[in-house]
């Protein structure tokens, strides 16, 4: 009983600390494959095979109750603690080489996730990708306004030197 309540503790702690959770079945995977598995998501989570009924009291204490119905068969969780994103790739890409991994659902930004919803957060770009790309666009705006900020400018120095020439030809 107090190894239960230690690993009800454990998962809950895990919960707590993750931005998001990622719920799959691992049924007919081996030790190997499952090795692999964790070694391609370790930097930005960390999967653990669970017990269901220890991982519901566990979810229902941090406030998460949308696991419930999913938590049958063979359970593993991507607790993640860094990229939601890169975390959902791999897992997909996992799943297409492996096809015994099924990606069940998840739980991110306060929010249940359907099987659907984790392929969807997989095609979002990284991260580090979309701060570039916000980057290259302000950069590409600030090139613009300055643009913008330097024709009134030349214009007006150009009609004043159009205008001076014109008074020097008229005198």
């Amino acid at each position: 009983m107090a190894q239960k309540e230690a690993s009800v503790a454990e998962l809950t702690k895990s919960f707590e600390n993750s931005s998001a959770v990622l719920l799959t079945e691992y049924r007919g995977l081996t030790v190997a494959q499952l090795k692999e598995l964790r070694n391609s998501i370790r930097q930005d989570a960390e999967f653990a095979v669970v017990k269901n009924t220890l991982t519901k009291i566990a979810a229902n204490n941090v406030g998460i109750s949308a696991l419930d119905d999913e938590l049958k068969g063979p359970s593993a969780i991507a607790f993640v603690h860094g990229d939601p994103v890169a975390v959902a790739k791999g897992l997909r890409a996992f799943a297409k080489a492996h096809p015994l991994l099924v990606i069940k659902g998840g739980y991110f930004d306060g929010k249940p996730l359907t099987a659907e919803e984790v392929g969807k957060l997989a095609d979002l770009e990284s991260r580090e990708v979309l701060l570039a790309k916000t980057a290259g666009l302000l950069k590409a705006s600030m090139a613009k306004a300055a643009a913008l900020f330097q024709a009134p400018l030349s214009k007006t120095v150009r009609t004043v030197e159009a205008l001076r020439e014109k008074q020097e030809t008229a005198a």
